[in-house]
């Protein structure tokens, strides 16, 4: 009887699965672009700096305003590219350990990492948006020449820890799905450290010696 049981209740923590998967990939492919802009952000960031540096050893004059817009380009790029390093597993992992025991230890010790991470990036999101809150009310800009309203550099970098923030919640309710029914190997596939082929084929990838990978994993013809 228990495990009819047993077997009723992974049947249903897979089903219960599919509603939070979806939820996943929509969160990456948003956190995907986010991404992208954020990269081109920090492209544009190197422009400026380049061109405020010509300018001001050839040219006698500069932006009067540089780091204050370099460390709100940083700040925002950073933000942005957040729940894209998660949902591709980039973020640095300390795995000596955790590599080493079996996968149904590891799985739990994975969705403790994950907890801990959706409580943190929940409490950031929540300073960020009352920080942005408190510009909003004081009408607080910075004390460069340019005189720049916070709340714009202070919203944009808060949307991005919000974007960490939703995407970790999503996550963590496809494994606590995937942990019920039993399926270990999926949640070491979603939050386990890359193996170096993995770094391996992103990198031939990067450089076009090797096909890319559709979202399935498959190579793309």
């Amino acid at each position: 009887m228990s495990n009819v049981a047993n077997e009723r209740i992974s049947h249903v923590a897979m089903r219960a699965t599919e509603y939070p998967r979806k939820g996943r990939k929509a969160a990456s492919a948003v956190a995907a672009f986010m991404n992208y802009v954020a990269g081109w952000n920090f492209i544009l960031c190197a422009v400026f700096i380049t061109i405020d540096v010509i300018c001001r050893n050839f040219g006698g004059f500069s932006s009067s305003a540089t780091t204050e817009i370099t460390s709100y380009m940083l700040a925002f790029g950073l933000a942005w590219g957040l729940a894209h390093a998660l949902a591709t597993r980039s973020h640095i992992r300390i795995d000596v350990l955790v590599n080493r025991l079996p996968l149904g230890v590891r799985q739990y010790l994975h969705a403790i990492a994950l907890v801990l991470l959706t409580g943190l990036s929940v409490f950031l999101a929540w300073c960020a948006w009352g920080l942005v809150g408190e510009s909003m009310l004081f009408n607080a800009k910075d004390t460069s020449a340019l005189a720049i309203p916070l709340v714009l550099p202070q919203g944009l970098w808060a949307v991005g820890i919000t974007m960490l923030a939703l995407f970790s919640v999503v996550l963590l309710l496809e494994v606590i799905c995937l942990i019920v029914a039993g399926d270990a190997a999926e949640v070491d596939k979603l939050l386990g450290p890359r193996g170096y082929q993995e770094e391996t084929q992103e990198a031939l990838e990067a450089v076009g010696l090797a096909p890319a990978r559709s979202g399935n994993g498959k190579a793309q013809p």
